[in-house]
């Protein structure tokens, strides 16, 4: 990370402020954002126009309890992603137990606004539930992995647009043959246990597209991670193992250039492959950027800009989700390492936290209608 080439803050600061200072004649406290991006105006209506899907992480309590929040996420989003509402933690209090009443308040609100939903995730080294040490063992680490697999998928089977399959599980920093992350499935069920999950995963749910997600593959010098996973992806469609898209989470940082033409090359390696590629957790991390809440937000807006301008242009990305719509349930603002010298909260998202939108959405939008209609 430390070896990143950090780019001139100042590119379009003064028009990028511009922009907003334009855009920002409403009250900012009205949780109710302008009519200019509503409707034929909002991110949802502009990604139709150009055959994307267009959505966001979606934090289960705000849906519940804030209208607005709500609201809000009906009119931009056409499709969604729950933020934990689906992890095996969450949904697992015991073993053999789910409880899946806020995955399906998900769902039928996500029905009833005619909304795709993502679901997120089957497998991952996080988050799983508070009693898997112990119970799992080497001896029925494998059985208990299939069951799970089976028993959320079929839940929600025919209902969801994609599901990520396994999560994070290459990490060359780890030492391991393939690249492979040192996680409880390597160590219990092997080094099969990610074949084996998209194998479930495909007779759990014939429907879903079955999407490999993963985070840090995307600026320049993080190409032995790139390159594990297009390995990973490359031998799993060789020996026929089923899986359909890759998800690239995109959490960006607005003190580092966007990323550029290694990230270009992985998303068309992808497409040889004939594989989709999801923009699935898209965030602009501010931290590093000083000045104004205007200046700041110019700097955010033109990764927004320039990442996803070159991200669409290539017709087999598919959908773009940012990981929130608000800053006010921004999960940077809960990480320590993200802290600001300032004490200031950070934004990196198309709306603030009076749902507001931020000059980030603008540039999301203008990358959208960058993107050639006939790439549906």
């Amino acid at each position: 990370m430390q070896n990143r080439r950090e780019f001139l803050r100042t590119a379009g600061l003064t028009a990028g402020a511009a922009l907003v200072s334009q855009r920002s004649g409403w009250a900012q406290t009205t949780n109710e954002p302008p009519k200019s991006v509503s409707g034929p105006a909002s991110l949802r209506a502009h990604g139709k126009a150009h055959g994307l899907l267009v959505g966001c992480a979606v934090n289960a309590a705000a849906l519940a309890g804030n209208p607005a929040y709500g609201a809000l996420i009906a009119e931009q989003c056409s499709i969604v992603v729950p933020e934990n509402a689906m992890k095996w933690g969450p949904i697992s209090p015991a073993p053999g137990k789910y409880d899946f009443h806020e995955a399906d308040a998900l769902m039928d609100f996500a029905q009833k606004n005619g909304q795709k939903v993502r679901g997120h995730n089957l497998i991952w080294h996080e988050e799983l539930p508070k009693w898997f040490p112990g119970p799992i063992t080497k001896a029925n680490a494998r059985q208990a992995m299939i069951d799970h697999i089976q028993t959320e998928m079929q839940h929600f089977a025919g209902r969801i647009q994609s599901w990520d399959v396994v999560n994070e599980g290459i990490d060359p920093k780890d030492g391991l043959p393939h690249g492979l992350r040192k996680t409880p499935w390597l160590e219990l069920v092997g080094d099969d246990y990610i074949d084996l999950a998209y194998k479930t995963a495909r007779r759990a749910d014939p429907k879903a597209l079955l999407t490999y997600n993963d985070y840090d593959i995307e600026y320049p010098d993080q190409e032995k991670k790139r390159d594990a996973v297009l390995a990973m992806v490359r031998r799993m469609k060789a020996s026929g193992v089923p899986i359909d898209a890759v998800g690239v989470q995109s959490h960006l940082k607005a003190d580092l250039a966007p990323p550029g033409k290694e990230l270009q090359s992985f998303v068309r390696e992808m497409a040889k492959l004939n594989l989709q590629v999801f923009v699935t957790e898209l965030d602009v991390a501010d931290r590093k950027v000083p000045g104004t809440v205007l200046e700041r937000d110019a700097v955010v807006a033109k990764v927004y800009r320039d990442y996803l301008t070159m991200m669409l242009a290539e017709p087999n990305v598919k959908a773009v989700l940012t990981w929130g719509i608000t800053d006010r349930y921004t999960w940077l603002n809960g990480q320590k390492e993200d802290k600001r010298a300032d004490g200031k909260p950070l934004r990196p998202l198309p709306f603030d936290g009076n749902l507001q939108p931020t000059a980030a959405f603008y540039a999301e939008r203008d990358a959208i209608d960058t993107r050639r209609a006939d790439f549906a």
